[in-house]
């Protein structure tokens, strides 16, 4: 189903501009708006095309439409869970500054230490560092297999440069990972930093994002979510009205179809209460209720996951640190969930006959969506099957918990290792990568560059073996 999409770069939006967009709705008639699992705002059906005049500057997605992508970011957890110390809010905010027109491809741009918004689900995803002001980049295309790891880290003020130049180059043609590094390198004079180390995404478990919490020494941080992804437009008018009357600049969308206030002072945190008493706003949700992912207007969905968290929270499970995601069954999804209940399509000569649907489950390596593995756990479920599953995969989630974390880090280092063993043509730039090989020339992967013929030469350029240089590239 197409809807109306408001793009919301980073998650990030003013009351001010909140509020103008439930004005444009109410003065449509509709009486809620919905959040997307990339932080932006999503319309019922029926949201009519606005002239340029109304639309301002704010950037909509019609259905007939299809440019536009929002830019995903944690701006949303800084100051409010675990982060990189370097990276503050502001220093998102003058990121996103940067990215002056509508990106084609989507971006994400994350700290490694939060766990609020998935790191990968873009196709190009920039992640911090340890080091203060650059990022990893990891890059996979619409039509690429895997991801990528880009062969340097970027610096914070040179992301959307990058970002423009790779949508330009790939554009025109399908290209690879080394292609694109010899080409940026060779257009854009940036201030790179050799990688020195693999990205280490430590595994910590899936937050609790609801109601009021505090925030420093005095403030508070209000996490707000409707159980059917409907946000009461008057409510939400009132509430970017208490917001500018407590100098809150800024309301942050989640990936989890809920938003975050920042910076509640403690004098006012009473009347935030009692404005949301008065409005029978229940925000103590419990977390099996909040760690689900589900596709927008979905009412299959939706009634599946009423389902489940009502049969497993008679069984007593505790889910804390899990997530869950229900999907229509697509392989090529990008998931960002532990586990992940996927609806099989009915086949089309038995559309006209009432069959049951079906399922399958999938679960992360580790219970990790980060490892971007899943394990196929079981196929052709029937919904009344699903909790007992659950349930397994839940107790096998605390069975290994902490036994599987250093696991994963040396995989993902494993792997990164190989991925940083490059040699680079000093004519052209081109990068030959062992783990690759070079097709064009029968070199199959896994065939380092010492092992090479002496007669290899350079797939571009054609310029000799002795003209490739191996990049400085230590790994711990």
């Amino acid at each position: 189903m197409e809807l109306t999409r408001l793009i919301v770069k980073g998650g990030v939006i003013s009351p001010g501009e909140l509020k103008e967009v439930v004005n444009m709705a109410i003065d449509q008639g509709l009486d809620s708006i919905s959040f997307g699992s990339r932080q932006d705002i999503i319309f019922p059906k029926g949201f009519k095309i606005l002239d340029k005049e109304k639309l301002g500057k704010h950037h909509f997605v019609f259905p007939e439409q299809k440019s536009g992508n929002n830019i995903v970011s944690s701006y949303v957890s800084t100051d409010v869970f675990r982060n990189t110390n370097w990276l503050t809010g502001n220093k998102f905010l003058y990121i996103l500054e940067q990215f002056k027109e509508q990106p084609r491809l989507k971006v994400n741009i994350n700290d490694p230490k939060q766990q609020l918004v998935p790191l990968f689900t873009g196709h190009l995803n920039f992640i911090a560092s340890e080091h203060e002001d650059y990022w990893y980049l990891y890059i996979r295309l619409p039509n690429w297999e895997r991801m990528e790891v880009y062969p340097i880290l970027i610096y914070s003020w040179d992301i959307a440069q990058f970002y423009y130049e790779i949508e330009k180059i790939t554009a025109e043609e399908s290209i690879g990972i080394d292609m694109i590094f010899a080409l940026v390198s060779e257009t854009l004079d940036t201030n790179n930093r050799t990688i020195d180390k693999p990205l280490n995404i430590p595994f910590y478990p899936f937050p609790y994002y609801e109601g009021m919490n505090r925030m420093g020494i005095d403030q508070y941080w209000l996490g707000l979510y409707w159980r059917n992804n409907l946000y009461d437009l008057e409510f939400l008018k009132e509430m970017c009205d208490l917001c500018f009357d407590c100098k809150i600049g800024k309301i942050c969308i989640t990936p989890w179809k809920s938003f975050i206030i920042k910076g509640i002072p403690k004098d006012r945190k009473l009347e935030w209460e009692k404005f949301l008493g008065k409005r029978g706003i229940n925000v103590r949700h419990s977390l099996l209720e909040l760690n689900w992912h589900l596709p927008v207007a979905m009412d299959w969905a939706l009634n599946l996951k009423t389902y489940l968290v009502r049969t497993l929270d008679q069984f007593d499970i505790s889910t804390y640190g899990l997530t869950f995601g229900l999907s229509e069954y697509n392989r090529d999804g990008h998931y960002f969930t532990s586990i992940v209940v996927e609806k099989n399509d009915l086949p089309k000569d038995l559309a006209s006959i009432k069959i049951r649907d079906t399922y399958n489950i999938l679960f992360a390596k580790n219970f990790d969506p980060n490892t971007r593995e899943y394990i196929v756990h079981s196929q052709d479920i029937d919904k009344l099957e699903l909790p007992n599953i659950l349930i397994e995969l839940s107790r096998k989630y605390f069975d290994e918990l902490g036994t599987s974390v250093t696991e994963t880090t040396e995989n993902l280092q494993k792997k990164e290792k190989q991925q940083l063993d490059i040699y680079q043509c000093q004519e052209c730039l081109t990068l030959y990568k062992s783990e690759y090989g070079d097709e064009s020339q029968g070199i199959p992967k896994g065939i380092l560059f010492t092992d090479l013929p002496e007669n290899y030469c350079c797939p571009l350029c054609e310029s000799p073996k002795n003209n490739f240089k191996i990049l400085e590239v230590v790994v711990n």
